[in-house]
């Protein structure tokens, strides 16, 4: 009579297989995961630029020549929240703007908002930005806090192509 079953040997050679099969996968599975975050990076840095562009569209100032729409409408709000660039004073103005003039009155629409949130860095996993202002280099590791014309990572890894994620 002869018995089904597996024997060891057939065993040990199926787990030496699965063995280098998951080996091989897991190199790849972080280069995935990797790319995911990139992507996700590049997401968070085009929607944040997005607001502080179009923030400089409506609040617009070069100096004390108010040349936004809502900047010329709401000249006391413009000077509180827009530097003299035009760009945010602060993170926090993308987040609202209360309006104090004729067109809150007019369009019904007191509160301004370019975004919902500060985003998380998909790198870093916290919202850990370096921000830049207007007057700083492109390679500035500190921010002069005076306005708010672009941000980076602050992770200090390197992408899948080699460049510094800071310098996106």
């Amino acid at each position: 009579m002869k018995e089904a079953g597996v024997t060891l040997l057939e065993l040990l050679i199926t787990i030496s297989i699965v063995m280098i099969l998951a080996s091989a996968a897991m190199p790849l599975s972080k280069m995935i995961t990797k790319r995911t975050h990139e992507i996700e990076l590049r997401q968070e840095l085009r929607r944040v630029r997005t607001a502080i562009d179009q923030f400089k569209v409506d609040w617009n100032r070069e100096g004390d020549n108010l040349t936004g729409p809502l900047c010329s409408k709401n000249k006391l709000t413009c000077k509180e929240v827009s530097g003299t660039s035009g760009y945010p004073k602060s993170v926090d103005v993308l987040l609202k703007v209360e309006l104090t003039g004729d067109q809150a009155t007019v369009t019904g629409k007191s509160i301004w908002r370019y975004l919902r949130k500060i985003p998380v860095d998909p790198m870093t996993g916290k919202a850990d930005w370096r921000w830049r202002c207007y007057s700083d280099p492109p390679d500035t590791e500190s921010w002069c806090g005076e306005d708010v014309y672009d941000l980076s990572s602050s992770s200090k890894e390197l992408a899948s192509d080699g460049t510094k994620f800071k310098d996106w």
